[in-house]
């Protein structure tokens, strides 16, 4: 597969001024990966001092684990995330399928975003009906306590995932819906702006294909990939997370997010993890629901997408839901998809080193 230039990484951490500043914020499924690192970067307080942030999500294991972490002796460094944990964050044990859980969470915030899902791609191809409940009718259920009732929401945040985009799997299926589901809110909910970002595989997450690799060649192999021209989109937990922080301090309604990130042949990202070990790599054929390549755009998407900064931006697909001109903007003018940009193997052992990845740096992976 020819290699061409990859896209440029955007810069990060990115700040937006005061974006948080006196807000009440609800992030839901908070004690995932992009909870924990989506917290900590909100109580750095660079992006404004919040007046407070709920957490909610059903496993009580993780957020135990939440709050020992930022609860531990902190370094001089990170005194003030410290301190702020302590004075801002409360705990909240609930599942967005619970419209009355919702209903509560959502009655005092001003911002709410929803990064609750199930995202196992096999996980939901065997339960499409829990993948609908959650992706779906948590959806619902926020969109509805935030229109019927009443509350301070001003904005939400859909978290989505490049397997959105021309799904082909029960998780980008359920995710494209809870996408349509919050964008078209704002048809039916004047007092609020619904906007969305979508990203793809987030390196230092259970999600990504990392962990199966590093388990696998400490096991001593074979290193199993699915095919050998797969391709994915690859970016660290601080992009996504600015990623989250641009649309909220610039997003329209309706508007979607998409980093302009690197993408990497899957067996470039094995050699480099394997390096100079013996280990077999194994070709064993897609599983359940999985892709080839992966699109953050497509091409139908891609006629009314731009780029803004270091982001493209789908504008809403219903015309009624903006007053905004986007004539002069400059269109795409094809999808934007994995194996357009790939990165070769020198750049992605510099992603993988940078974000501290690799075999050698033993890191930890988080659902």
């Amino acid at each position: 597969m020819p290699r061409k230039s990859a896209a440029p990484m955007h810069e990060s951490p990115i700040t937006h001024n005061r974006i948080f500043e006196g807000k009440r914020i609800l992030i839901t499924g908070g004690t995932g990966s992009l909870g924990k690192v989506l917290l900590r970067r909100i109580l750095t307080g660079k992006n404004g001092r919040p007046a407070k942030i709920w957490v909610l999500s059903r496993d009580e294991a993780k957020q135990h684990q939440m709050r020992l972490s930022f609860l531990k002796k902190p370094v001089a460094t990170e005194e003030v995330i410290y301190d702020n944990f302590k004075q801002m964050v409360t705990f909240r044990i609930g599942d967005v399928r619970d419209f009355s859980t919702i209903l509560s969470a959502v009655s005092k915030a001003d911002i709410v975003i929803n990064a609750a899902a199930l995202k196992q791609v096999p996980t939901c191809e065997y339960f499409p009906d829990e993948a609908v409940a959650t992706n779906i009718g948590g959806a619902e259920n926020i969109t509805r306590a935030v229109r019927d009732y009443p509350n301070n929401v001003e904005t939400v945040v859909c978290v989505s995932t490049d397997k959105a985009c021309m799904p082909v799997n029960v998780m980008g299926m359920t995710k494209a819906i809870q996408e349509r589901i919050f964008l078209s809110a704002a048809l039916t909910c004047e007092k609020a702006r619904y906007i969305a970002v979508r990203y793809g595989n987030v390196l230092a997450s259970r999600g990504s294909v990392l962990p199966l690799f590093h388990e696998q060649i400490k096991q001593g192999g074979p290193v199993t990939i699915t095919d050998a021209e797969t391709t994915r989109f690859l970016l660290s937990l601080d992009q996504a997370v600015d990623t989250i922080f641009a649309c909220v301090a610039e997003g329209r309604n309706g508007e979607t997010y998409i980093p302009r990130v690197a993408s990497a042949l899957i067996t470039d990202v094995a050699d480099i993890l394997i390096g100079k070990r013996k280990i077999e790599k194994k070709i064993v054929g897609m599983r359940p629901g999985e892709k080839l390549h992966e699109a953050l755009i497509s091409h139908e998407e891609a006629g009314r997408s731009f780029r803004r900064g270091n982001y493209f931006v789908i504008p809403s697909i219903i015309p009624e839901i903006h007053p905004y001109d986007y004539r002069h903007e400059k269109r795409l003018k094809k999808q934007y998809s994995s194996k357009d940009s790939l990165l070769g193997k020198h750049g992605v052992e510099k992603l993988l080193r940078d974000n501290r990845v690799t075999i050698e740096d033993n890191p930890t992976f988080d659902d």
